[in-house]
Protein backbone atom coordinates (compact mmCIF):
# COMPACT_ATOMS: atom_id res chain seq x y z
CA UNK A 1 0.00 0.00 0.00
CA UNK A 2 0.89 3.26 -1.07
CA UNK A 3 0.53 6.28 2.17
CA UNK A 4 1.59 10.06 1.40
CA UNK A 5 1.15 11.93 4.13
CA UNK A 6 1.54 16.29 3.68
CA UNK A 7 3.11 17.76 6.12
CA UNK A 8 6.92 17.21 7.71
CA UNK A 9 5.71 18.36 11.23
CA UNK A 10 5.83 16.39 14.71
CA UNK A 11 2.31 15.25 13.81
CA UNK A 12 3.22 14.30 10.23
CA UNK A 13 6.60 12.22 10.97
CA UNK A 14 5.05 10.50 14.29
CA UNK A 15 2.28 9.26 11.90
CA UNK A 16 4.54 7.86 9.29
CA UNK A 17 6.50 6.18 12.02
CA UNK A 18 3.59 4.51 13.60
CA UNK A 19 2.60 3.12 10.15
CA UNK A 20 6.09 1.62 9.81
CA UNK A 21 5.85 0.45 13.20
CA UNK A 22 2.55 -0.96 13.65
CA UNK A 23 2.72 -2.58 9.70
CA UNK A 24 6.03 -3.94 10.41
CA UNK A 25 7.61 -1.63 7.09
CA UNK A 26 5.04 -3.55 4.67
CA UNK A 27 3.64 -0.21 3.71
CA UNK A 28 5.37 2.67 1.25
CA UNK A 29 5.20 6.29 3.45
CA UNK A 30 5.65 9.11 1.51
CA UNK A 31 6.35 12.34 3.43
CA UNK A 32 6.07 15.90 1.38
CA UNK A 33 7.22 18.66 3.51
CA UNK A 34 6.85 22.39 1.80
CA UNK A 35 10.07 23.54 4.09
CA UNK A 36 13.70 22.41 3.52
CA UNK A 37 13.95 21.42 6.97
CA UNK A 38 11.19 18.88 8.78
CA UNK A 39 9.65 20.10 12.47
CA UNK A 40 7.29 22.20 11.26
CA UNK A 41 6.93 25.19 13.88
CA UNK A 42 9.23 22.82 16.20
CA UNK A 43 12.50 24.44 15.57
CA UNK A 44 15.19 25.51 17.81
CA UNK A 45 17.42 27.73 16.65
CA UNK A 46 21.30 28.30 17.88
CA UNK A 47 21.94 32.32 18.61
CA UNK A 48 25.91 32.20 19.17
CA UNK A 49 25.33 29.11 21.48
CA UNK A 50 21.87 30.00 22.68
CA UNK A 51 19.45 27.40 21.81
CA UNK A 52 16.02 29.59 21.33
CA UNK A 53 13.14 27.08 21.27
CA UNK A 54 10.51 28.93 18.53
CA UNK A 55 7.41 26.42 19.42
CA UNK A 56 7.02 24.08 22.46
CA UNK A 57 10.26 23.08 24.49
CA UNK A 58 9.04 19.29 25.98
CA UNK A 59 6.60 17.29 27.21
CA UNK A 60 4.83 16.15 30.74
CA UNK A 61 5.58 13.30 31.50
CA UNK A 62 2.27 13.02 33.30
CA UNK A 63 1.01 10.99 30.13
CA UNK A 64 2.46 8.07 28.56
CA UNK A 65 2.51 9.25 24.71
CA UNK A 66 5.94 10.88 23.82
CA UNK A 67 7.76 8.61 26.27
CA UNK A 68 6.38 5.25 24.57
CA UNK A 69 7.17 6.95 21.12
CA UNK A 70 10.63 7.99 22.43
CA UNK A 71 10.97 4.47 23.63
CA UNK A 72 10.30 2.41 20.59
CA UNK A 73 11.68 5.09 18.36
CA UNK A 74 15.42 3.92 20.18
CA UNK A 75 16.07 7.53 21.17
CA UNK A 76 15.57 7.16 24.79
CA UNK A 77 19.26 8.55 25.06
CA UNK A 78 18.11 12.33 23.83
CA UNK A 79 15.64 12.65 26.25
CA UNK A 80 16.52 15.60 28.78
CA UNK A 81 15.10 15.55 31.89
CA UNK A 82 13.96 18.87 33.72
CA UNK A 83 15.67 19.78 37.07
CA UNK A 84 13.50 20.70 39.82
CA UNK A 85 13.72 24.55 39.25
CA UNK A 86 10.72 23.78 36.98
CA UNK A 87 8.54 23.14 39.45
CA UNK A 88 8.69 26.66 40.69
CA UNK A 89 6.18 29.06 38.64
CA UNK A 90 5.81 32.61 38.95
CA UNK A 91 2.77 34.95 37.87
CA UNK A 92 3.08 38.82 37.73
CA UNK A 93 0.41 40.37 38.90
CA UNK A 94 1.00 43.69 40.73
CA UNK A 95 3.76 42.08 41.56
CA UNK A 96 5.71 38.92 41.03
CA UNK A 97 4.58 35.93 42.70
CA UNK A 98 5.29 32.70 43.75
CA UNK A 99 2.53 30.40 42.20
CA UNK A 100 1.18 27.93 45.27
CA UNK A 101 2.17 24.13 44.82
CA UNK A 102 -1.19 23.23 47.22
CA UNK A 103 -3.90 24.49 49.01
CA UNK A 104 -1.93 25.13 52.46
CA UNK A 105 0.62 27.66 50.11
CA UNK A 106 -2.46 28.82 48.34
CA UNK A 107 -4.68 29.64 51.43
CA UNK A 108 -0.88 31.69 53.19
CA UNK A 109 0.10 33.41 49.49
CA UNK A 110 -1.06 37.16 49.15
CA UNK A 111 -1.78 36.84 45.23
CA UNK A 112 -5.41 36.49 46.32
CA UNK A 113 -7.29 38.80 48.70
CA UNK A 114 -8.93 36.96 51.62
CA UNK A 115 -12.45 37.54 50.00
CA UNK A 116 -11.14 35.72 46.58
CA UNK A 117 -9.88 32.87 48.35
CA UNK A 118 -13.19 32.70 50.58
CA UNK A 119 -15.27 32.48 47.63
CA UNK A 120 -13.04 29.31 46.06
CA UNK A 121 -13.63 27.68 49.44
CA UNK A 122 -16.97 28.07 48.49
CA UNK A 123 -17.13 26.28 45.22
CA UNK A 124 -17.80 22.75 47.51
CA UNK A 125 -21.32 24.50 47.46
CA UNK A 126 -21.64 25.49 43.61
CA UNK A 127 -24.10 23.30 42.23
CA UNK A 128 -23.40 21.04 39.26
CA UNK A 129 -24.05 22.49 35.61
CA UNK A 130 -27.00 20.56 34.48
CA UNK A 131 -27.42 22.10 31.23
CA UNK A 132 -25.07 21.28 27.33
CA UNK A 133 -24.62 25.19 26.69
CA UNK A 134 -20.81 25.17 26.19
CA UNK A 135 -19.00 27.77 28.39
CA UNK A 136 -15.36 30.07 27.47
CA UNK A 137 -13.32 29.09 29.95
CA UNK A 138 -13.26 32.37 31.63
CA UNK A 139 -17.75 31.79 32.36
CA UNK A 140 -16.54 28.32 33.58
CA UNK A 141 -14.24 29.98 35.78
CA UNK A 142 -16.21 32.52 37.00
CA UNK A 143 -19.21 30.43 37.94
CA UNK A 144 -17.36 28.03 39.72
CA UNK A 145 -14.19 29.80 41.69
CA UNK A 146 -15.13 32.97 41.02
CA UNK A 147 -13.66 35.84 39.44
CA UNK A 148 -10.40 36.61 41.40
CA UNK A 149 -9.42 32.80 40.50
CA UNK A 150 -10.21 33.45 37.50
CA UNK A 151 -8.24 36.56 36.70
CA UNK A 152 -5.41 35.57 38.92
CA UNK A 153 -4.62 32.26 37.66
CA UNK A 154 -6.97 30.64 34.46
CA UNK A 155 -5.85 33.73 32.64
CA UNK A 156 -2.11 33.86 33.07
CA UNK A 157 -2.76 29.82 32.53
CA UNK A 158 -4.36 30.07 29.46
CA UNK A 159 -1.86 32.46 27.89
CA UNK A 160 0.88 29.88 28.45
CA UNK A 161 -0.82 27.26 26.98
CA UNK A 162 -2.59 28.42 23.91
CA UNK A 163 -1.53 32.25 23.67
CA UNK A 164 -5.29 32.99 24.39
CA UNK A 165 -7.72 34.73 26.85
CA UNK A 166 -10.29 32.84 29.27
CA UNK A 167 -13.06 34.62 27.13
CA UNK A 168 -11.83 33.14 23.72
CA UNK A 169 -11.19 30.04 24.47
CA UNK A 170 -14.16 27.21 25.14
CA UNK A 171 -13.37 24.98 28.20
CA UNK A 172 -14.60 21.94 26.53
CA UNK A 173 -12.26 21.63 23.87
CA UNK A 174 -9.34 22.70 25.86
CA UNK A 175 -9.39 21.87 29.13
CA UNK A 176 -11.79 18.93 29.02
CA UNK A 177 -10.63 16.64 31.79
CA UNK A 178 -11.58 20.05 33.75
CA UNK A 179 -15.15 20.05 32.94
CA UNK A 180 -15.31 15.88 33.51
CA UNK A 181 -13.82 16.94 37.17
CA UNK A 182 -16.88 18.86 37.20
CA UNK A 183 -19.62 16.23 35.64
CA UNK A 184 -18.20 13.04 37.03
CA UNK A 185 -17.62 14.49 40.74
CA UNK A 186 -20.03 17.47 41.10
CA UNK A 187 -17.43 19.98 41.71
CA UNK A 188 -13.68 20.50 41.49
CA UNK A 189 -13.31 20.67 45.25
CA UNK A 190 -14.96 17.27 45.62
CA UNK A 191 -12.79 15.70 42.52
CA UNK A 192 -9.35 16.83 44.63
CA UNK A 193 -11.24 15.07 47.39
CA UNK A 194 -12.20 12.09 45.35
CA UNK A 195 -8.83 11.66 43.49
CA UNK A 196 -6.93 12.52 46.73
CA UNK A 197 -5.16 15.48 44.69
CA UNK A 198 -3.56 18.61 46.21
CA UNK A 199 -4.47 20.46 43.27
CA UNK A 200 -6.08 20.58 39.71
CA UNK A 201 -3.46 21.49 37.73
CA UNK A 202 -1.32 19.00 35.58
CA UNK A 203 0.82 16.52 37.63
CA UNK A 204 4.16 14.94 36.05
CA UNK A 205 7.58 15.93 34.92
CA UNK A 206 9.14 18.19 32.38
CA UNK A 207 10.79 16.34 29.62
CA UNK A 208 12.56 17.68 26.34
CA UNK A 209 15.52 16.68 24.30
CA UNK A 210 19.53 17.21 24.32
CA UNK A 211 20.21 19.94 21.62
CA UNK A 212 16.37 21.17 21.78
CA UNK A 213 13.09 19.80 20.31
CA UNK A 214 14.08 20.12 16.60
CA UNK A 215 16.87 17.35 17.32
CA UNK A 216 14.57 14.81 18.55
CA UNK A 217 12.12 15.64 15.47
CA UNK A 218 15.11 15.55 13.12
CA UNK A 219 16.09 12.03 14.51
CA UNK A 220 12.28 10.92 14.68
CA UNK A 221 12.34 11.56 10.73
CA UNK A 222 14.97 9.13 10.33
CA UNK A 223 13.61 6.52 12.45
CA UNK A 224 10.05 6.65 10.70
CA UNK A 225 11.77 5.10 7.42
CA UNK A 226 10.00 7.48 5.25
CA UNK A 227 10.86 8.87 1.93
CA UNK A 228 10.43 12.76 3.06
CA UNK A 229 10.45 14.88 0.38
CA UNK A 230 12.00 18.32 1.49
CA UNK A 231 11.09 21.67 -0.12
CA UNK A 232 8.13 20.15 -2.26
CA UNK A 233 5.12 22.30 -2.36
CA UNK A 234 1.55 20.65 -2.85
CA UNK A 235 -0.24 22.60 -5.27
CA UNK A 236 -2.98 19.97 -5.89
CA UNK A 237 -4.69 17.21 -4.83
CA UNK A 238 -7.71 14.42 -6.92
CA UNK A 239 -9.14 11.98 -6.24
CA UNK A 240 -9.49 9.53 -9.55
CA UNK A 241 -11.07 6.34 -8.69
CA UNK A 242 -9.42 4.68 -5.52
CA UNK A 243 -6.18 6.73 -5.98
CA UNK A 244 -5.12 10.05 -4.34
CA UNK A 245 -3.12 12.20 -7.46
CA UNK A 246 -0.74 14.84 -5.71
CA UNK A 247 0.33 17.48 -8.50
CA UNK A 248 -0.11 14.76 -11.11
CA UNK A 249 2.64 13.54 -9.61
CA UNK A 250 2.36 10.80 -6.70
CA UNK A 251 -0.40 8.10 -6.57
CA UNK A 252 -1.37 6.97 -3.21
CA UNK A 253 -4.18 4.32 -1.89
CA UNK A 254 -4.22 6.67 1.48
CA UNK A 255 -3.43 10.18 2.41
CA UNK A 256 -3.11 11.99 5.53
CA UNK A 257 -3.09 15.65 5.31
CA UNK A 258 -1.28 16.98 8.54
CA UNK A 259 -1.39 20.37 7.78
CA UNK A 260 -2.56 23.46 9.21
CA UNK A 261 -6.66 23.83 9.35
CA UNK A 262 -6.27 26.74 6.95
CA UNK A 263 -3.73 24.40 3.96
CA UNK A 264 -5.57 21.86 4.71
CA UNK A 265 -8.61 24.03 3.74
CA UNK A 266 -6.72 25.26 0.39
CA UNK A 267 -5.85 21.47 -1.17
CA UNK A 268 -8.99 20.01 -0.59
CA UNK A 269 -11.41 22.12 -2.03
CA UNK A 270 -12.08 19.24 -5.04
CA UNK A 271 -12.55 16.52 -2.64
CA UNK A 272 -13.91 18.28 0.93
CA UNK A 273 -16.08 20.97 -0.23
CA UNK A 274 -18.59 21.34 2.59
CA UNK A 275 -15.76 20.93 4.90
CA UNK A 276 -13.80 24.12 3.80
CA UNK A 277 -15.76 26.52 5.22
CA UNK A 278 -15.17 24.81 8.83
CA UNK A 279 -11.34 23.91 8.84
CA UNK A 280 -11.43 28.03 7.22
CA UNK A 281 -13.11 28.76 10.63
CA UNK A 282 -10.47 27.05 12.85
CA UNK A 283 -8.33 30.43 14.24
CA UNK A 284 -5.34 30.65 14.54
CA UNK A 285 -3.34 33.01 17.27
CA UNK A 286 -0.39 35.29 16.13
CA UNK A 287 2.60 35.23 18.75
CA UNK A 288 6.17 36.05 18.62
CA UNK A 289 8.84 34.36 20.75
CA UNK A 290 12.46 36.65 21.72
CA UNK A 291 15.19 34.79 22.95
CA UNK A 292 17.31 37.03 25.22
CA UNK A 293 20.51 36.09 25.52
CA UNK A 294 22.43 37.34 28.80
CA UNK A 295 25.94 36.93 30.63
CA UNK A 296 25.58 36.83 34.08
CA UNK A 297 22.32 38.67 34.91
CA UNK A 298 21.28 39.97 37.75
CA UNK A 299 18.46 37.84 38.77
CA UNK A 300 17.84 34.78 40.76
CA UNK A 301 16.74 32.17 37.91
CA UNK A 302 15.92 29.56 40.11
CA UNK A 303 12.21 28.49 38.49
CA UNK A 304 10.59 27.59 35.16
CA UNK A 305 9.45 31.17 34.48
CA UNK A 306 6.09 33.53 35.00
CA UNK A 307 3.16 34.59 33.24
CA UNK A 308 1.36 37.62 33.43
CA UNK A 309 -2.19 38.46 34.09
CA UNK A 310 -4.21 41.13 31.55
CA UNK A 311 -4.61 42.93 34.84
CA UNK A 312 -1.32 43.32 35.14
CA UNK A 313 -1.12 45.38 31.67
CA UNK A 314 2.30 44.35 30.69
CA UNK A 315 3.74 44.25 27.15
CA UNK A 316 4.16 40.30 27.25
CA UNK A 317 2.52 37.20 28.20
CA UNK A 318 5.53 35.39 29.94
CA UNK A 319 9.07 34.50 30.29
CA UNK A 320 10.38 30.86 30.07
CA UNK A 321 13.75 30.71 32.29
CA UNK A 322 14.77 27.70 30.30
CA UNK A 323 18.44 27.38 30.87
CA UNK A 324 17.74 27.20 34.48
CA UNK A 325 15.12 24.23 32.93
CA UNK A 326 17.71 22.33 31.20
CA UNK A 327 21.40 22.65 31.47
CA UNK A 328 22.12 22.78 27.43
CA UNK A 329 19.86 25.71 26.58
CA UNK A 330 22.72 28.40 27.37
CA UNK A 331 26.58 28.53 27.23
CA UNK A 332 28.42 28.81 30.82
CA UNK A 333 27.60 31.52 33.00
CA UNK A 334 24.68 32.94 30.54
CA UNK A 335 21.38 32.52 30.66
CA UNK A 336 18.33 32.22 28.09
CA UNK A 337 15.00 33.99 28.81
CA UNK A 338 12.40 33.39 25.84
CA UNK A 339 9.52 35.95 26.26
CA UNK A 340 6.30 35.61 24.72
CA UNK A 341 4.69 38.72 23.38
CA UNK A 342 1.09 39.14 21.65
CA UNK A 343 -1.14 36.39 21.56
CA UNK A 344 -5.13 36.91 21.91
CA UNK A 345 -4.33 39.96 24.12
CA UNK A 346 -2.72 41.89 21.42
CA UNK A 347 -2.58 39.96 17.86
CA UNK A 348 -1.29 43.04 16.13
CA UNK A 349 1.94 43.72 18.76
CA UNK A 350 2.58 40.25 17.99
CA UNK A 351 3.47 40.91 14.35
CA UNK A 352 5.60 44.15 14.90
CA UNK A 353 8.62 44.21 13.83
CA UNK A 354 12.41 42.83 15.29
CA UNK A 355 13.48 45.61 17.11
CA UNK A 356 10.18 46.58 18.47
CA UNK A 357 9.07 42.99 19.54
CA UNK A 358 12.72 42.90 21.02
CA UNK A 359 12.16 46.56 22.72
CA UNK A 360 9.04 44.94 23.82
CA UNK A 361 10.52 41.96 25.11
CA UNK A 362 13.30 44.48 27.48
CA UNK A 363 10.75 46.33 28.89
CA UNK A 364 8.68 43.27 29.79
CA UNK A 365 11.89 41.48 31.37
CA UNK A 366 12.63 44.78 33.18
CA UNK A 367 8.88 45.31 34.80
CA UNK A 368 8.68 41.99 35.79
CA UNK A 369 11.67 40.76 37.00
CA UNK A 370 13.74 43.91 37.60
CA UNK A 371 16.80 43.15 35.03
CA UNK A 372 17.94 45.82 33.36
CA UNK A 373 20.87 44.08 32.11
CA UNK A 374 21.19 44.76 28.36
CA UNK A 375 21.17 41.12 26.35
CA UNK A 376 24.47 39.75 24.76
CA UNK A 377 22.29 38.09 22.32
CA UNK A 378 18.65 38.08 20.75
CA UNK A 379 16.77 36.25 18.86
CA UNK A 380 12.73 36.61 17.66
CA UNK A 381 10.37 35.02 15.76
CA UNK A 382 7.02 35.46 14.85
CA UNK A 383 4.53 33.26 14.22
CA UNK A 384 1.99 35.35 12.15
CA UNK A 385 -0.78 32.15 12.63
CA UNK A 386 0.74 30.20 15.25
CA UNK A 387 -1.12 28.36 18.10
CA UNK A 388 -4.56 27.00 16.74
CA UNK A 389 -7.36 28.79 19.51
CA UNK A 390 -10.45 26.34 20.16
CA UNK A 391 -13.37 28.79 20.49
CA UNK A 392 -16.74 28.21 21.23
CA UNK A 393 -18.09 25.23 18.33
CA UNK A 394 -14.91 24.47 18.36
CA UNK A 395 -15.30 20.27 19.00
CA UNK A 396 -18.88 20.42 17.12
CA UNK A 397 -16.82 22.11 13.95
CA UNK A 398 -13.92 19.67 13.87
CA UNK A 399 -16.15 16.46 14.39
CA UNK A 400 -18.89 17.92 11.33
CA UNK A 401 -14.92 18.11 9.62
CA UNK A 402 -14.04 14.62 10.24
CA UNK A 403 -17.37 13.16 9.31
CA UNK A 404 -16.63 15.02 6.40
CA UNK A 405 -13.39 13.59 5.85
CA UNK A 406 -14.99 10.11 6.66
CA UNK A 407 -16.78 9.80 3.40
CA UNK A 408 -13.93 9.98 1.57
CA UNK A 409 -12.45 6.34 1.79
CA UNK A 410 -9.12 6.64 2.41
CA UNK A 411 -8.71 10.36 3.46
CA UNK A 412 -7.56 11.83 7.11
CA UNK A 413 -6.52 14.61 8.55
CA UNK A 414 -4.53 14.86 11.99
CA UNK A 415 -2.63 17.68 12.95
CA UNK A 416 -3.02 19.98 16.06
CA UNK A 417 -5.45 22.10 14.52
CA UNK A 418 -8.48 19.32 15.85
CA UNK A 419 -7.64 17.26 19.55
CA UNK A 420 -4.79 18.92 21.15
CA UNK A 421 -2.29 21.49 20.54
CA UNK A 422 0.63 19.79 23.30
CA UNK A 423 3.25 17.50 22.14
CA UNK A 424 1.38 14.60 24.17
CA UNK A 425 -1.87 15.54 22.14
CA UNK A 426 -0.20 15.80 18.51
CA UNK A 427 1.37 11.56 19.33
CA UNK A 428 -1.60 10.36 20.49
CA UNK A 429 -3.25 12.04 17.60
CA UNK A 430 -0.32 10.65 15.15
CA UNK A 431 -0.79 7.46 16.67
CA UNK A 432 -4.88 6.52 16.74
CA UNK A 433 -4.32 8.03 12.90
CA UNK A 434 -2.04 5.49 11.90
CA UNK A 435 -3.72 2.47 13.31
CA UNK A 436 -6.83 3.82 11.73
CA UNK A 437 -4.92 4.21 8.54
CA UNK A 438 -3.74 0.16 8.91
CA UNK A 439 -7.35 -0.93 10.07
CA UNK A 440 -6.26 -1.13 13.28
CA UNK A 441 -8.08 -1.07 16.69
CA UNK A 442 -7.16 2.07 18.87
CA UNK A 443 -5.04 0.34 21.54
CA UNK A 444 -0.80 0.89 21.19
CA UNK A 445 0.38 -2.52 21.64
CA UNK A 446 3.98 -3.06 22.71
Amino acid sequence: MDIGIIGGGLSGLTTAFYINFFGEGKHKVTVLEREKVVGGKMRTHNENGFLVEEASNGYLSNRPDTTELVRLAGLDNMLLKSNDNARVRFIYKDKLYKMPEGVKDFMLSGIMSPLGKLRVACEYFIPQKKDDKEETLKEFGYRRVGKELTDTFLDPMVAGVYGSTPDKIAIRASFDKIVMMEQKFGGLIKAMIAMKSKSAAPTGVLMSFKGGCESFVKALAEKSKADIKLGYEVKSVEKKGDKFVVNGEFEFDKLIVSTPAYDAANLLGEILPDAVRRLNAIEYTPISVVGLGYENISHDLRGFGLLTTTSSKQPILGIVWDSSIFYDRAPENSDILRVMIGGQRDKDLALKSDEILTEFAKLGVRNTMGVIDEPKSVYVKRHEKGIPNYGLGHVENVQEIMKEAKRVNGLYLNSNAYKGVAMNDCIKNSRLTARDVLGLGNELKG
